[in-house]
């Protein structure tokens, strides 16, 4: 029944569409979601979850899971994150692979919901490390629509793996579009 619900209103409410799916034969992968202009990605990262039937997680920042919060978004699939500078944050998220049977995780490779010209670089460290594919997702505001790639392994030529990436959102327009990265 909740399903229904999400489904209505992603799709006759705010009229948006689904392109592609996630991959139903692995258990662990990095998902990125680009671009992330606005708290409104949110939401709608909880509706395609849910309609594409697939458990995602994602890494916050630890302010946000204080009381009363962090009760919701741990129930919704968030893990806090302690950005304290000094810290392995990479090989850190890499062990939460290790230590779960099945781990998707989101991940914003602009780090920010302001404008940026180049993604970090954490997630594809922390695929790397874990030996997990990363699954691209679009928020494409101008088009209404939600992408979702194939999985993509990470090689060991960075450079070249982030222009195959950054083509996948080639543009793409996020809720805010002046903040919405661009190739």
């Amino acid at each position: 029944m909740l399903t229904f619900i999400y489904k209505f209103i992603y799709f006759k409410i705010m009229k948006w569409k689904l392109v592609g799916e996630f991959p139903k034969d692995l258990k662990k992968y990095v998902v990125i979601a680009v671009p992330h202009t606005s708290w409104h990605d949110f939401y709608i990262g909880l509706l395609i979850r849910r309609i594409a039937n697939t458990k995602i997680n994602f890494l916050g920042k630890k302010e946000i899971f204080i009381f009363p919060f962090g009760y919701y978004f741990r129930a919704v699939g968030g893990h806090a994150l302690d950005r304290t500078p000094g810290q392995n944050k990479v090989e850190a998220i890499a062990k939460l692979f290790e230590k779960n049977d099945e781990l998707r995780l989101t991940l914003a490779p602009e780090g920010t919901r302001n404008k940026v010209t180049e993604w970090k670089t954490g997630f594809y460290h922390i695929a790397k490390a874990a030996n997990v594919p990363i699954v691209m997702v679009t928020f494409d505001f101008g088009k209404k629509q939600n992408k979702i790639s194939e999985p993509f392994y990470p090689t060991d030529n960075q450079e070249a793996d982030f222009a195959f990436m950054y083509q996948f959102f080639k543009g793409v327009k996020g809720k805010i579009p002046e903040k919405s990265f661009n190739v």
